[in-house]
C-alpha cells in the first residue's frame, strides 16, 4: 500500500543513480565519475574530464569548450541551459562555472602544468550571461608547479541532500578548515553553528522553499528537470535525478509523475516539502561565501571557493548541500531573501553569494553527467 511515509521514506533518499538498472539502457549516466581522464593523452581533455564533475545548480552542467591550438582552452557558457526562473541573473550558474574552473585548475597540476586563466576576456557579460568566453586558459608546462591533495577528493564529492546527525555535528577544528579552504580570492567565509542564528537561517530557508515551491514559474523550471527512473535519467544525465525500485513503482502508478509533482497540493509534492523540511530541521550547522562587490569575477571566485570548501568538507567525512533559495533574486523572494543578508551582514552591492547546510550523512551516490564530449565544441 503507498503511504505518504512511504513516499517520503524514498524522497529522502533522492537524488539516486541507477546506472541504467532496469531501464533496457547501455548508458552509465555515473561513467563520468570513474577514472576520469583515463587514456586522455592531451592535458587539456585530462583536466576537463575533472572540471565536469563541478557541482553546479540543478545538475545543468552549463559549460561549452573550444580547444584552440595545442594548449590553450575558450570556457563558454551554455546559454541554452540557464535557469531563467530561479536565477534571473545568471548568478549560480556562474558560481557553478566558478567550480568548474577550480577543478580544471587542480586536475591540470597533477600533469605538471600550470593553468593560466584569463577571466571574461571580452568582457563581463550583464545583466546576464551572452555568448562572451568566460575564460580564456592557457597551459603552461611547468614541473614545479605543486599539486593540490585535494584533487584526490574530487570524484568523491557529491551533494548529499539528507538529513544529517545532529548528534555528530561538525568540530569547531573541522569548521576552521573549511574556512581556511575557502580563503582568498576576495571572498569572505564563514559558518554559523549557534543555536540562534541557526534556527533564525532555518526558518528564513523554509520560507524561500515555500515560495519557491508555490511559485508556478520557480517551481516549474525544477519540475521540468526531474528525471524519474533509471530510464529517464539516462536518456538525459543531468537535472535531479529520482530512482530506485520503489520511485519507480510509483512512477508506473501515476503517483510520482511530472504532473503530480507540478500540483503543489499534490500527495507527490506534500511528500516532497516533508523530505525537505525534514533535511533542514536536520541541519547542524551552514556555511557561507560573500565578496566584496557582485562582479562576474567575484562570483566566478566564490564558486571557486565553494568547489574547495566542498572537497575539504569531503575529505573530513563530512556533507554539503547547498540551500540556494533565499538568495535568488526574484520578485516573489524579494522579502526572504534581504533578510537572510542582513542576518549574515551583507547587503546588495556585496551580497551572499553561497548557504550552504554542513553535516554527517550517509554516503550518496554521484549525479548523473553528461560526458566530456557533450561539451566540447571543437
Amino acid at each position: 500500500m503507498t503511504t505518504r511515509r512511504s513516499v517520503l521514506a524514498c524522497l529522502i533518499a533522492m537524488p539516486v543513480v541507477s546506472a541504467g538498472c532496469g531501464s533496457g539502457s547501455t548508458i552509465d549516466p555515473a561513467a563520468a565519475w570513474r577514472t576520469p581522464g583515463a587514456g586522455e593523452t592531451d592535458p587539456r581533455r585530462y583536466a576537463l574530464a575533472h572540471a565536469i564533475l563541478a557541482p553546479n545548480p540543478h545538475n545543468r552542467q552549463p559549460w561549452l569548450i573550444d580547444l584552440a591550438g595545442n594548449d590553450e582552452v575558450l570556457f563558454y557558457p551554455d546559454t541554452a541551459r540557464l535557469l531563467p526562473a530561479t536565477d534571473p541573473p545568471n548568478r549560480q550558474i556562474t558560481l557553478g562555472c566558478g567550480a568548474f574552473l577550480e577543478l580544471f585548475d587542480l586536475a591540470v597540476r597533477q600533469v605538471g602544468r600550470r593553468a593560466d586563466i584569463t577571466l571574461w576576456p571580452e568582457g563581463e557579460p550583464h545583466p546576464r550571461l551572452d555568448n562572451r568566453p568566460i575564460a580564456r586558459i592557457r597551459l603552461v608546462s611547468d614541473r614545479n608547479i605543486p599539486r593540490d591533495a585535494l584533487f584526490e577528493q574530487i570524484t568523491n564529492r557529491h551533494t548529499n541532500r539528507a538529513p544529517y546527525d545532529l548528534k555528530a555535528p561538525p568540530t569547531a577544528a573541522e569548521l576552521a578548515a573549511i574556512l581556511a579552504a575557502a580563503d582568498g580570492g576576495g571572498i569572505t567565509a564563514g559558518t554559523i553553528s549557534d543555536e540562534a542564528t541557526r534556527v533564525q537561517i532555518m526558518q528564513l530557508a523554509w520560507q524561500g522553499w515555500t515560495i519557491e515551491s508555490h511559485t508556478p514559474a520557480t517551481h516549474m523550471e525544477s519540475v521540468r528537470l526531474i528525471r524519474i527512473g533509471a530510464a529517464e535519467i539516462a536518456a538525459h544525465r543531468d537535472g535531479i535525478s529520482l530512482s530506485g525500485p520503489m520511485l519507480e513503482t510509483l512512477k508506473a502508478g501515476g503517483v510520482l509523475t511530472p504532473a503530480t509533482l507540478a500540483d503543489p497540493d499534490s500527495f507527490a509534492a506534500k511528500s516532497s516539502n516533508d523530505m525537505a523540511r525534514k533535511a533542514l530541521d536536520a541541519t547542524p550547522a551552514f556555511f557561507w561565501l560573500k565578496g566584496a562587490n557582485n562582479s562576474r569575477a567575484t562570483q566566478i571566485a566564490a564558486g571557486r571557493a565553494y568547489a574547495r570548501a566542498h572537497l575539504t568538507a569531503t575529505r573530513l567525512g563530512l556533507n554539503f548541500q547547498p540551500w540556494s533559495m533565499t538568495l535568488q533574486e526574484y520578485q516573489e523572494m524579494a522579502g526572504p531573501y534581504a533578510a537572510t543578508q542582513v542576518l549574515l551582514g551583507a547587503g546588495p552591492e556585496a551580497p551572499l553569494q553561497m548557504l550552504v547546510r554542513v553535516g554527517r550523512a550517509k554516503a550518496t551516490p554521484p549525479a548523473p553527467r553528461r560526458g566530456l564530449a557533450a561539451h566540447i565544441r571543437t
